[in-house]
């Protein structure tokens, strides 16, 4: 008997966990707000049919006039072959080539989470009495599959997504909404638990847009047409075998190099290309990568490339990707998300999520060495999928799916509110804007007091994981499903 109830509750659970996993695969979310626990449905998938409806129907339109851009400056040596069944020109048409006398686009948003990778918006004070129904709504509308986020140029914004068995690299106006153009290739990741389609959020900059998609293709695209300049695969040219989520470090452009994370084997871990032609310019370390970006950085007041392994925290030197520093940081599986952030000349705050938590380091230089300890650490802060922001000695993040304010220089916890599901965050002015994962927008204010949250509203439909943008007074949304702009300027 007792054989009998065991075996029977083990085939009871075994059937409870597989519906439940169908069930987190389709969307379904519990969503516990403080209140309880609400059941919701999150949509993973996009809805084609609606996307090349809307796109038809733009393209009947005629293109609103716009502020002529410049072209990408000429290539240097030849142009590489583009691999059969690319597109090497754009998919929709775009205005006429501007005169080459015109200077580069004006970059207001030029990388992930902005101007240095930091996540704050600095450039105008944002508004903060926001109506009852939500911020002015510019337009929404659907957009392809995946989890990269906007850069801004001039207003144009550039993303990546998934269309069907093709990734696209695409280019919007910010007034309209309006598909200024596509570039497209062969493509399809396929993953079952975080989802499909393309992770890195572009690049730009001066005049040139920087794509990268989850199975390796990287390309170098001219902004103002989508036209391809030069492309890689830097997954097959390094040796590299994909990461379980796929490629998702946004390429970061040092000097005249374009730096990527293709994870290679005997020294092709780190990778450097000219800019402008393609052609390698150095590649060096063995690690094993993650799904973190490399930044710019002066720590100890040595200009280097941060950049965060499957297993650590390092210091590249630019010219050369020489090591510098290092810091162990291993994580369950390898998954290290979240950026660093810089907290004063020569401190750095890690986070991971996964029940690792969070940790402060000093980086010092003694003559030409450079090492790094540990100042604190803890588990009040595991970001998962989002990155902390620094604010007035302070650190406001995702603690998982709840916000959290903890004091930079010791670690203490100051509060913890506020569910948002695995969101993004982004800081402007003294007040933060929390994307929640089904797609509601919340200003929250950024002090450790307490949580205080001012408004909210919904603003798109669907699982969003998508970093929020802020350029020229814009807001900018995008999930699995959805696109969508909001004026967020002060009144």
């Amino acid at each position: 008997m007792v054989k009998k109830v065991a075996f029977a509750a083990m085939a009871v659970a075994i059937g409870v966990a597989t519906a439940l996993v169908g069930l987190y695969m389709a969307g379904f979310r519990l969503a516990p707000d403080g209140s309880g626990v609400i059941p919701r449905f999150l949509s993973s998938a996009p809805d084609y049919d609606a996307l090349e409806a809307d796109r038809a129907r733009q393209r009947r339109q005629p293109m609103p006039t716009a502020a002529p851009s410049a072209p990408a400056p000429p290539s240097r040596g030849p142009v590489p072959d583009v691999e059969s069944g690319a597109s090497p020109s754009p998919t929709s048409a775009v205005a006429a080539p501007a005169s080459a006398s015109v200077a580069p686009l004006r970059a207001s948003w030029p990388d992930f989470r902005g101007p240095h990778r930091s996540g704050r918006y600095d450039a105008a004070p944002i508004r903060l009495d926001w109506p009852k129904d939500g911020l002015p709504r510019l337009w929404r509308q659907p957009i392809g599959l995946g989890y990269a986020s906007f850069v801004v140029a001039d207003g144009r914004a550039f993303t990546i997504e998934q269309r069907r068995r093709q990734e696209i690299a695409s280019a919007y106006d910010v007034e309209s909404g309006r598909e200024l153009w596509t570039n497209s290739w062969d493509g399809e990741f396929v993953e079952g638990m975080g989802g499909n389609g393309p992770r890195a959020t572009p690049t730009y900059h001066e005049g040139r847009v920087y794509a990268l998609g989850a199975l390796g293709e990287f390309r170098c695209l001219d902004a103002a047409t989508g036209a391809v300049i030069w492309r890689k695969n830097i997954l097959d040219e390094n040796g590299a075998a994909n990461l379980d989520w796929g490629m998702a470090a946004s390429p970061l452009v040092v000097d005249d190099t374009v730096i990527v994370l293709p994870g290679g084997p005997r020294g092709k871990s780190v990778v450097a290309y000219n800019r402008l032609t393609g052609q390698l310019a150095w590649s060096s370390l063995d690690d094993r990568q993650a799904y973190t970006s490399p930044m710019l950085v002066t720590i100890a007041g040595v200009r280097q490339i941060l950049v965060v392994s499957a297993t650590r925290a390092m210091g590249l030197t630019p010219a050369d990707g020489r090591l510098l520093w290092e810091y162990p940081w291993q994580t369950n599986m390898g998954i290290n998300v979240a950026q660093p952030v810089l907290l004063d000349g020569d401190r750095v705050f890690l986070s991971a999520g996964y029940d690792h938590g969070a940790s402060v380091i000093q980086v010092t230089r003694s003559g030409d060495a450079l090492s790094a300890r540990t100042v604190w650490e803890n588990r009040r802060m595991k970001n998962k999928f989002t990155t902390s922001l620094l604010h007035n000695g302070y650190l406001y993040g995702l603690d998982e799916s709840i916000l959290a304010c903890i004091d930079a220089a010791t670690g203490e916890l100051k509060w913890k509110g506020g569910r948002y599901g695995y969101g993004q965050v982004l800081l402007a002015g003294d007040h933060l804007i929390v994307l929640t994962e089904d797609g509601e927008v919340v200003l929250v204010k950024a002090t450790p007091e307490r949580h205080e949250e001012i408004a909210r509203f919904a603003a798109i439909d669907g699982k969003t994981w998508n970093h929020p943008v802020i350029a020229d007074g814009r807001l900018l949304v995008r999930n699995v499903r959805e696109m969508a702009a909001f004026d967020i300027r002060a009144k």
